[in-house]
This record gives structure tokens, C-alpha cells and sequence, in this order.
């Protein structure tokens, strides 16, 4: 069972830059596809990012695109979300999720870590 454990959060100001990792110490993560999703305070969870097992394929939430990158590294077990250019909205708890498709819907994660806070400030 892949068991997502996420690192890196923090506190930055208005333009830094973010480096989320998501360690699985299962050998089966190379398998999966990955998700970033994040929920901020009375929100819903929302989907940021997600990268297919192959690393071929990476689909973003528009919120994001061109300032987040996701990767991946399957040798390490590990997927990444770099996040720079960020703003006080992207202020949230962010989640690591494997799945089976790389989509943009919750449901079709199997996995979630506990997540990490990241905080911008203006």
C-alpha cells in the first residue's frame, strides 16, 4: 500500500519560491500517478497538479500554471511540486494523493498523505 508522506511546507512572502516533496516507501509508487491537491481554510480540496506514472503526462489547475511544476523520480520514490512566483492565494494545506489516472478529480486518488502548510504572505 503506497502511503504518501509529504515535506517542505513553510512560510514565504509574495513572489518566493516552494519545493513540496512526497516520499512512498512503497516500491509499487513508480506504478502510480501522482497528485498535488490543496484545501485552504472553509474551502473545498482543490486540485493543483498531477503527473502520470510514465512522467509523461502532467496536467495543472490554471491557478498554477507556469509558476508549478510537478516531476517526479521513480528511482527515489519521490514527487515533487515546485512552486515559485507565489501569491497569498496559494496559501493552503497541501496534499499528496496516488491514483490509478491522472485526472483532476479527488475520487480518483487512493492514497492521501497528511499534508504540509504553506503560508504566503503579501
Amino acid at each position: 500500500q503506497v502511503q504518501p508522506v509529504e515535506s517542505g511546507g513553510g512560510s514565504v512572502q509574495a513572489g518566493g519560491s516552494l519545493r513540496l516533496s512526497c516520499a512512498a516507501s512503497d516500491p509499487t509508487f513508480s506504478a502510480y500517478t501522482m497528485g498535488w491537491f490543496r484545501q485552504a481554510p472553509g474551502k473545498e480540496r482543490e486540485f493543483v497538479a498531477t503527473i502520470h506514472w510514465t512522467a509523461g503526462f502532467t496536467k495543472y489547475a490554471d491557478s498554477v500554471k507556469g509558476r508549478f511544476t510537478i516531476s517526479r523520480d521513480n528511482a527515489k520514490n519521490t514527487a515533487y511540486l515546485q512552486m515559485n512566483s507565489l501569491k497569498p492565494e496559494d496559501t493552503a494545506v497541501y496534499y499528496c494523493a496516488a491514483g490509478r489516472i491522472a485526472t483532476e478529480i479527488r475520487d480518483d486518488y487512493d492514497y492521501w498523505g497528511q499534508g504540509t502548510q504553506v503560508t504566503v504572505s503579501s
